[in-house]
Protein backbone atom coordinates (compact mmCIF):
# COMPACT_ATOMS: atom_id res chain seq x y z
CA UNK A 1 0.00 0.00 0.00
CA UNK A 2 1.09 3.51 -0.70
CA UNK A 3 1.74 6.16 1.48
CA UNK A 4 -1.09 9.52 1.02
CA UNK A 5 -1.07 10.79 -1.88
CA UNK A 6 -1.23 14.38 -2.24
CA UNK A 7 -4.91 16.14 -2.29
CA UNK A 8 -4.53 17.72 -5.52
CA UNK A 9 -2.19 14.78 -7.05
CA UNK A 10 -5.31 13.50 -9.62
CA UNK A 11 -5.96 17.32 -10.55
CA UNK A 12 -2.58 17.84 -11.54
CA UNK A 13 -1.58 14.36 -13.56
CA UNK A 14 -5.53 15.32 -15.36
CA UNK A 15 -4.16 19.33 -16.04
CA UNK A 16 -2.26 17.14 -19.43
CA UNK A 17 -5.44 16.39 -20.39
CA UNK A 18 -7.63 19.26 -20.02
CA UNK A 19 -9.19 20.41 -23.34
CA UNK A 20 -8.44 17.85 -25.81
CA UNK A 21 -9.39 18.20 -28.99
CA UNK A 22 -13.06 16.88 -30.64
CA UNK A 23 -13.04 14.17 -33.56
CA UNK A 24 -13.97 15.67 -36.86
CA UNK A 25 -14.81 13.66 -39.83
CA UNK A 26 -15.40 15.16 -42.65
CA UNK A 27 -17.40 16.66 -44.04
CA UNK A 28 -18.79 18.94 -40.70
CA UNK A 29 -20.01 22.52 -40.48
CA UNK A 30 -18.29 24.42 -37.51
CA UNK A 31 -19.52 27.84 -35.78
CA UNK A 32 -17.49 29.17 -33.36
CA UNK A 33 -17.40 31.96 -30.57
CA UNK A 34 -15.10 33.47 -28.25
CA UNK A 35 -16.59 35.89 -25.91
CA UNK A 36 -15.03 38.59 -23.69
CA UNK A 37 -16.70 38.05 -20.13
CA UNK A 38 -15.03 39.44 -16.84
CA UNK A 39 -15.12 36.17 -14.14
CA UNK A 40 -18.59 37.62 -12.73
CA UNK A 41 -20.30 35.91 -15.54
CA UNK A 42 -19.13 32.54 -15.19
CA UNK A 43 -21.94 30.95 -12.98
CA UNK A 44 -24.37 32.60 -15.68
CA UNK A 45 -22.11 30.96 -18.18
CA UNK A 46 -22.24 27.50 -16.97
CA UNK A 47 -26.12 27.70 -15.78
CA UNK A 48 -26.65 28.21 -19.26
CA UNK A 49 -24.60 25.78 -20.66
CA UNK A 50 -26.16 22.67 -18.11
CA UNK A 51 -29.57 24.54 -19.43
CA UNK A 52 -28.50 23.71 -23.06
CA UNK A 53 -27.23 20.07 -21.97
CA UNK A 54 -30.63 19.39 -20.15
CA UNK A 55 -32.99 20.62 -23.08
CA UNK A 56 -31.19 17.74 -25.47
CA UNK A 57 -31.26 15.09 -22.81
CA UNK A 58 -27.49 15.29 -21.97
CA UNK A 59 -26.39 15.69 -18.70
CA UNK A 60 -23.63 18.27 -17.36
CA UNK A 61 -21.92 17.53 -14.02
CA UNK A 62 -23.65 20.21 -11.07
CA UNK A 63 -20.12 22.02 -10.29
CA UNK A 64 -18.95 24.78 -12.39
CA UNK A 65 -16.50 23.30 -15.02
CA UNK A 66 -13.69 25.55 -17.29
CA UNK A 67 -14.60 22.52 -20.17
CA UNK A 68 -17.53 20.50 -21.06
CA UNK A 69 -18.30 18.70 -24.45
CA UNK A 70 -21.84 16.62 -25.70
CA UNK A 71 -23.48 15.46 -28.84
CA UNK A 72 -26.66 17.35 -28.21
CA UNK A 73 -27.90 15.48 -31.39
CA UNK A 74 -28.22 17.71 -34.22
CA UNK A 75 -25.09 19.52 -33.09
CA UNK A 76 -21.94 19.07 -30.67
CA UNK A 77 -21.44 21.94 -27.98
CA UNK A 78 -17.76 22.60 -26.99
CA UNK A 79 -16.95 25.13 -24.21
CA UNK A 80 -13.95 26.09 -22.70
CA UNK A 81 -13.79 29.00 -20.14
CA UNK A 82 -10.57 30.82 -20.21
CA UNK A 83 -9.49 33.31 -17.49
CA UNK A 84 -10.48 36.41 -20.00
CA UNK A 85 -12.73 34.82 -22.21
CA UNK A 86 -14.90 31.88 -23.03
CA UNK A 87 -15.53 29.53 -26.35
CA UNK A 88 -18.73 27.98 -27.84
CA UNK A 89 -17.86 25.56 -30.64
CA UNK A 90 -20.63 24.26 -32.36
CA UNK A 91 -20.34 20.91 -34.90
CA UNK A 92 -23.24 19.65 -37.43
CA UNK A 93 -22.95 17.43 -40.31
CA UNK A 94 -22.95 18.95 -43.84
CA UNK A 95 -26.48 19.27 -44.77
CA UNK A 96 -26.23 20.05 -48.65
CA UNK A 97 -23.87 20.72 -51.66
CA UNK A 98 -22.44 24.34 -49.62
CA UNK A 99 -20.48 23.56 -46.56
CA UNK A 100 -20.91 26.89 -45.41
CA UNK A 101 -24.95 26.81 -45.57
CA UNK A 102 -26.39 26.70 -43.53
CA UNK A 103 -24.09 27.29 -40.65
CA UNK A 104 -23.60 25.20 -37.81
CA UNK A 105 -25.17 27.91 -35.96
CA UNK A 106 -28.30 27.59 -37.47
CA UNK A 107 -28.90 24.36 -35.20
CA UNK A 108 -28.61 25.83 -32.07
CA UNK A 109 -31.44 27.00 -30.33
CA UNK A 110 -31.09 30.98 -31.15
CA UNK A 111 -32.59 31.83 -27.33
CA UNK A 112 -29.28 30.00 -26.01
CA UNK A 113 -26.74 32.38 -28.45
CA UNK A 114 -28.78 35.44 -27.67
CA UNK A 115 -28.54 34.92 -24.00
CA UNK A 116 -24.41 34.43 -24.11
CA UNK A 117 -23.45 36.64 -21.82
CA UNK A 118 -20.04 38.57 -22.72
CA UNK A 119 -18.82 40.94 -26.06
CA UNK A 120 -18.03 38.93 -29.37
CA UNK A 121 -14.05 39.06 -29.59
CA UNK A 122 -14.34 36.31 -32.50
CA UNK A 123 -17.29 34.74 -34.20
CA UNK A 124 -16.21 32.44 -37.58
CA UNK A 125 -17.95 29.88 -39.83
CA UNK A 126 -15.71 26.90 -41.23
CA UNK A 127 -16.27 23.78 -42.31
CA UNK A 128 -13.69 20.62 -42.77
CA UNK A 129 -14.39 18.68 -46.65
CA UNK A 130 -12.68 16.31 -48.00
CA UNK A 131 -10.45 17.65 -50.79
CA UNK A 132 -10.84 17.21 -54.20
CA UNK A 133 -9.51 18.23 -57.72
CA UNK A 134 -11.52 21.30 -58.27
CA UNK A 135 -10.37 22.40 -55.07
CA UNK A 136 -7.22 22.79 -56.09
CA UNK A 137 -7.55 26.16 -57.73
CA UNK A 138 -7.59 28.51 -55.04
CA UNK A 139 -8.23 31.81 -56.69
CA UNK A 140 -11.72 29.93 -57.57
CA UNK A 141 -11.78 28.77 -53.54
CA UNK A 142 -11.56 32.45 -52.55
CA UNK A 143 -13.88 33.93 -55.25
CA UNK A 144 -16.65 30.89 -54.41
CA UNK A 145 -16.35 31.31 -50.56
CA UNK A 146 -14.24 33.88 -49.42
CA UNK A 147 -15.73 36.92 -51.80
CA UNK A 148 -12.42 36.99 -53.94
CA UNK A 149 -10.55 37.77 -51.14
CA UNK A 150 -6.44 37.14 -50.44
CA UNK A 151 -6.08 33.60 -48.80
CA UNK A 152 -3.98 32.84 -46.32
CA UNK A 153 -3.29 29.00 -46.26
CA UNK A 154 -0.86 26.49 -45.87
CA UNK A 155 -0.70 22.11 -46.32
CA UNK A 156 -0.92 21.62 -42.52
CA UNK A 157 -0.75 18.66 -40.33
CA UNK A 158 2.75 16.97 -42.86
CA UNK A 159 0.96 17.72 -45.51
CA UNK A 160 -2.44 15.63 -43.91
CA UNK A 161 -4.82 18.97 -44.80
CA UNK A 162 -5.45 22.56 -45.94
CA UNK A 163 -5.52 25.01 -44.31
CA UNK A 164 -7.50 28.47 -45.86
CA UNK A 165 -8.81 31.66 -44.46
CA UNK A 166 -9.07 35.06 -45.18
CA UNK A 167 -8.88 36.51 -41.56
CA UNK A 168 -11.78 38.92 -42.94
CA UNK A 169 -14.90 39.36 -40.85
CA UNK A 170 -17.98 39.41 -43.41
CA UNK A 171 -21.25 41.26 -43.46
CA UNK A 172 -22.84 38.68 -41.05
CA UNK A 173 -20.33 39.51 -38.26
CA UNK A 174 -18.33 36.12 -38.98
CA UNK A 175 -15.30 35.02 -40.58
CA UNK A 176 -14.41 32.03 -42.42
CA UNK A 177 -11.93 29.31 -42.72
CA UNK A 178 -12.09 25.55 -44.78
CA UNK A 179 -10.12 22.43 -43.97
CA UNK A 180 -9.29 20.44 -46.77
CA UNK A 181 -8.74 16.67 -45.48
CA UNK A 182 -6.60 14.65 -47.46
CA UNK A 183 -5.78 11.52 -45.30
CA UNK A 184 -6.01 12.86 -41.34
CA UNK A 185 -7.68 10.92 -38.66
CA UNK A 186 -10.78 12.23 -36.61
CA UNK A 187 -8.48 13.02 -34.07
CA UNK A 188 -5.80 15.25 -36.03
CA UNK A 189 -8.79 16.56 -38.27
CA UNK A 190 -10.23 18.10 -34.67
CA UNK A 191 -6.81 19.33 -33.50
CA UNK A 192 -6.03 21.11 -37.17
CA UNK A 193 -9.40 22.70 -36.72
CA UNK A 194 -8.74 23.53 -32.98
CA UNK A 195 -4.98 24.97 -34.10
CA UNK A 196 -6.88 27.28 -36.84
CA UNK A 197 -9.72 28.51 -34.02
CA UNK A 198 -6.59 29.24 -31.49
CA UNK A 199 -4.90 31.24 -33.74
CA UNK A 200 -7.67 33.33 -34.74
CA UNK A 201 -8.91 33.40 -30.78
CA UNK A 202 -5.54 34.17 -29.71
CA UNK A 203 -4.15 36.73 -32.26
CA UNK A 204 -7.16 38.94 -31.40
CA UNK A 205 -6.68 38.67 -27.82
CA UNK A 206 -3.09 39.80 -28.19
CA UNK A 207 -4.09 42.90 -30.38
CA UNK A 208 -6.10 44.35 -27.95
CA UNK A 209 -2.85 45.92 -26.25
CA UNK A 210 -2.14 47.68 -29.83
CA UNK A 211 -5.06 50.46 -29.30
CA UNK A 212 -3.45 50.84 -25.87
CA UNK A 213 -0.20 51.40 -26.93
CA UNK A 214 -1.37 53.60 -29.20
CA UNK A 215 -3.56 55.83 -26.74
CA UNK A 216 -0.30 56.00 -24.23
CA UNK A 217 2.36 57.11 -26.70
CA UNK A 218 1.06 60.77 -26.70
CA UNK A 219 0.60 60.46 -22.89
CA UNK A 220 4.02 59.44 -22.89
CA UNK A 221 5.24 62.23 -25.12
CA UNK A 222 3.68 64.97 -22.61
CA UNK A 223 5.07 63.30 -19.73
CA UNK A 224 8.62 62.96 -21.38
CA UNK A 225 7.91 66.70 -22.07
CA UNK A 226 7.31 67.85 -17.89
CA UNK A 227 9.84 65.16 -16.29
CA UNK A 228 12.74 67.23 -18.79
CA UNK A 229 11.44 70.76 -17.26
CA UNK A 230 11.05 69.05 -13.78
CA UNK A 231 14.81 68.16 -14.57
CA UNK A 232 15.93 71.54 -16.15
CA UNK A 233 14.47 73.49 -13.19
CA UNK A 234 15.79 70.73 -10.87
CA UNK A 235 19.52 71.41 -11.71
CA UNK A 236 19.42 75.12 -10.61
CA UNK A 237 16.64 74.96 -8.01
CA UNK A 238 16.60 77.29 -5.50
CA UNK A 239 14.80 76.23 -1.71
CA UNK A 240 12.10 78.22 -2.97
CA UNK A 241 11.08 75.58 -5.67
CA UNK A 242 11.91 72.90 -3.72
CA UNK A 243 7.79 72.57 -2.69
CA UNK A 244 6.68 73.30 -6.67
CA UNK A 245 8.76 70.84 -7.80
CA UNK A 246 8.00 67.87 -5.23
CA UNK A 247 4.25 69.09 -6.61
CA UNK A 248 4.87 68.79 -9.93
CA UNK A 249 6.77 64.98 -9.74
CA UNK A 250 4.05 64.07 -6.98
CA UNK A 251 1.00 64.57 -9.75
CA UNK A 252 3.32 62.93 -12.78
CA UNK A 253 4.26 60.22 -11.25
CA UNK A 254 0.44 59.84 -10.27
CA UNK A 255 -0.83 60.03 -13.54
CA UNK A 256 1.63 57.18 -15.02
CA UNK A 257 0.88 55.14 -12.12
CA UNK A 258 -3.19 56.17 -12.68
CA UNK A 259 -2.97 55.64 -16.42
CA UNK A 260 -0.69 52.81 -17.12
CA UNK A 261 -1.76 50.18 -14.02
CA UNK A 262 -4.30 48.91 -16.55
CA UNK A 263 -2.24 48.91 -19.42
CA UNK A 264 0.67 46.44 -17.44
CA UNK A 265 -1.33 43.51 -17.62
CA UNK A 266 -2.46 44.07 -20.92
CA UNK A 267 1.18 44.00 -22.30
CA UNK A 268 2.12 41.02 -20.63
CA UNK A 269 -1.05 39.32 -21.69
CA UNK A 270 -0.69 40.16 -24.87
CA UNK A 271 3.27 39.09 -24.89
CA UNK A 272 1.65 35.63 -23.33
CA UNK A 273 -1.62 35.49 -26.00
CA UNK A 274 1.50 36.21 -29.12
CA UNK A 275 3.72 33.19 -27.46
CA UNK A 276 0.75 31.23 -27.79
CA UNK A 277 -0.06 32.03 -31.43
CA UNK A 278 3.58 30.86 -32.09
CA UNK A 279 3.64 27.71 -30.82
CA UNK A 280 -0.16 27.23 -32.16
CA UNK A 281 1.72 27.98 -35.27
CA UNK A 282 4.29 25.47 -35.37
CA UNK A 283 2.13 22.58 -34.29
CA UNK A 284 0.30 23.26 -37.70
CA UNK A 285 3.70 21.50 -39.08
CA UNK A 286 3.01 23.95 -41.91
CA UNK A 287 4.21 23.74 -45.61
CA UNK A 288 4.22 26.72 -48.03
CA UNK A 289 1.19 26.44 -51.28
CA UNK A 290 2.56 28.44 -53.90
CA UNK A 291 1.04 32.02 -54.03
CA UNK A 292 -0.37 32.16 -50.70
CA UNK A 293 0.91 33.01 -47.45
CA UNK A 294 1.37 30.92 -44.78
CA UNK A 295 0.20 30.81 -41.47
CA UNK A 296 3.51 32.39 -39.93
CA UNK A 297 4.04 34.33 -42.79
CA UNK A 298 0.91 36.53 -42.01
CA UNK A 299 1.40 36.26 -38.17
CA UNK A 300 5.01 37.76 -38.79
CA UNK A 301 4.03 40.50 -41.11
CA UNK A 302 0.75 41.81 -39.44
CA UNK A 303 1.23 40.57 -35.61
CA UNK A 304 4.89 40.91 -35.06
CA UNK A 305 4.59 44.62 -35.46
CA UNK A 306 2.12 45.01 -33.74
CA UNK A 307 3.52 43.81 -30.89
CA UNK A 308 6.77 45.43 -31.04
CA UNK A 309 4.66 48.53 -30.83
CA UNK A 310 3.18 46.84 -27.44
CA UNK A 311 6.68 45.93 -26.32
CA UNK A 312 8.02 49.55 -26.58
CA UNK A 313 4.83 50.75 -25.31
CA UNK A 314 5.67 48.90 -22.00
CA UNK A 315 9.76 49.19 -22.23
CA UNK A 316 9.00 53.19 -22.75
CA UNK A 317 6.64 52.95 -19.71
CA UNK A 318 9.04 51.42 -17.38
CA UNK A 319 12.15 54.01 -18.74
CA UNK A 320 9.52 56.92 -17.45
CA UNK A 321 8.88 55.05 -14.22
CA UNK A 322 12.69 54.70 -13.71
CA UNK A 323 12.90 58.23 -14.61
CA UNK A 324 10.44 59.80 -12.17
CA UNK A 325 12.29 57.62 -9.63
CA UNK A 326 15.73 59.08 -10.21
CA UNK A 327 13.56 62.71 -10.57
CA UNK A 328 12.57 62.06 -7.35
CA UNK A 329 15.51 60.88 -5.34
CA UNK A 330 18.13 63.62 -6.86
CA UNK A 331 15.13 66.44 -5.66
CA UNK A 332 15.01 64.50 -1.80
CA UNK A 333 18.83 64.80 -1.99
CA UNK A 334 18.70 68.22 -2.97
CA UNK A 335 16.19 68.66 -0.23
CA UNK A 336 18.46 66.96 1.97
CA UNK A 337 21.36 69.03 1.38
CA UNK A 338 19.38 72.10 1.61
CA UNK A 339 18.12 70.93 4.90
CA UNK A 340 21.82 70.42 5.95
CA UNK A 341 23.11 73.60 5.67
CA UNK A 342 20.26 75.09 7.14
CA UNK A 343 21.11 72.90 10.62
CA UNK A 344 24.49 74.24 9.93
CA UNK A 345 23.48 77.57 10.24
CA UNK A 346 20.96 77.16 13.29
CA UNK A 347 24.05 75.29 15.30
CA UNK A 348 26.87 77.91 14.13
CA UNK A 349 23.63 80.45 15.29
CA UNK A 350 23.07 78.48 18.41
CA UNK A 351 27.15 78.59 19.17
CA UNK A 352 26.99 82.22 18.92
CA UNK A 353 24.26 82.55 21.33
CA UNK A 354 25.90 79.91 23.82
CA UNK A 355 29.07 82.13 23.41
CA UNK A 356 26.94 85.51 23.99
CA UNK A 357 24.91 84.00 26.82
CA UNK A 358 28.13 82.29 28.64
CA UNK A 359 30.32 86.25 28.27
CA UNK A 360 26.58 88.05 29.91
CA UNK A 361 27.17 84.98 32.19
CA UNK A 362 30.05 85.88 33.50
CA UNK A 363 29.40 89.17 33.44
CA UNK A 364 26.29 88.80 35.49
CA UNK A 365 28.41 86.99 37.77
CA UNK A 366 30.87 89.65 38.08
CA UNK A 367 28.55 92.22 38.21
CA UNK A 368 27.19 89.80 41.24
CA UNK A 369 30.37 89.30 43.20
CA UNK A 370 30.42 93.36 43.31
CA UNK A 371 26.82 93.48 44.33
CA UNK A 372 27.32 91.11 47.21
CA UNK A 373 30.62 92.45 48.37
CA UNK A 374 29.01 96.16 48.50
CA UNK A 375 26.36 94.51 50.79
CA UNK A 376 28.34 92.53 52.76
CA UNK A 377 30.77 95.20 53.68
CA UNK A 378 28.56 97.63 54.58
CA UNK A 379 26.99 95.43 56.89
CA UNK A 380 30.61 94.61 58.46
CA UNK A 381 31.00 98.52 58.31
CA UNK A 382 27.25 98.93 60.19
CA UNK A 383 28.75 96.19 62.90
CA UNK A 384 32.25 97.50 63.39
CA UNK A 385 30.23 101.05 64.40
CA UNK A 386 28.40 99.13 67.05
CA UNK A 387 31.79 98.34 68.91
CA UNK A 388 31.30 102.63 69.93
CA UNK A 389 29.04 101.48 71.97
CA UNK A 390 30.58 99.29 74.24
CA UNK A 391 33.67 101.37 74.43
CA UNK A 392 35.92 100.19 72.05
CA UNK A 393 37.20 102.66 69.01
CA UNK A 394 37.46 100.55 65.90
CA UNK A 395 37.78 102.78 62.42
CA UNK A 396 34.44 101.65 60.31
CA UNK A 397 36.71 102.77 57.18
CA UNK A 398 39.97 100.73 57.56
CA UNK A 399 37.74 97.19 58.84
CA UNK A 400 35.78 97.59 55.55
CA UNK A 401 38.59 98.02 53.54
CA UNK A 402 40.32 95.41 54.98
CA UNK A 403 37.66 92.70 54.28
CA UNK A 404 36.53 93.77 50.65
CA UNK A 405 38.81 91.47 48.86
CA UNK A 406 37.81 88.34 51.67
CA UNK A 407 34.11 88.88 50.70
CA UNK A 408 34.69 89.33 47.57
CA UNK A 409 36.98 86.42 46.86
CA UNK A 410 34.28 83.66 49.42
CA UNK A 411 31.45 85.67 47.19
CA UNK A 412 33.36 84.46 44.19
CA UNK A 413 34.07 80.46 45.24
CA UNK A 414 30.64 80.57 46.61
CA UNK A 415 28.82 81.92 43.13
CA UNK A 416 31.23 79.52 41.41
CA UNK A 417 30.19 76.18 43.36
CA UNK A 418 26.86 76.93 43.19
CA UNK A 419 26.82 77.34 39.27
CA UNK A 420 28.89 73.96 38.93
CA UNK A 421 26.08 72.29 41.25
CA UNK A 422 23.46 73.28 38.75
CA UNK A 423 25.35 72.15 36.01
CA UNK A 424 25.86 68.93 37.39
CA UNK A 425 22.45 68.37 38.13
CA UNK A 426 21.68 69.30 34.96
CA UNK A 427 23.12 66.31 33.30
Amino acid sequence: MISESHPQRRELNDEVHARPAGALRAPARISYLALLAPPSHRDEEWRLVRELAARHGAIAPSARATHFAADLGAFTLRFERHGEFARYTFVAPVAGPEPFEPPALEAVPPDFVRALPGRVIVAAHGALIADAPDTADYDAVAARWFEGNALIGSGVGDDAAIALTDFRIRSDGFSRFLVLDRRTSPRQAGRIVQRVLEIDTYRMMALLALPVARDLSPFFTDCDRELSQVTAVLESAGHEDEAALLDRLTWLEAQIHSRTADAEYRFSAAAAYYEIVQRRIGELRERRIPGLQTFGEFTERRLAPAMNTCRTAASRQEALSRRVGRANQLLATHVSITRERQNQALLESMDRRSRAQLRLQQTVEGLSVAAITYYVVGLIGHAVSGFDALGYRVPPELVMGLSIPIVAGLAAVGIHRIRRAIAHKEE
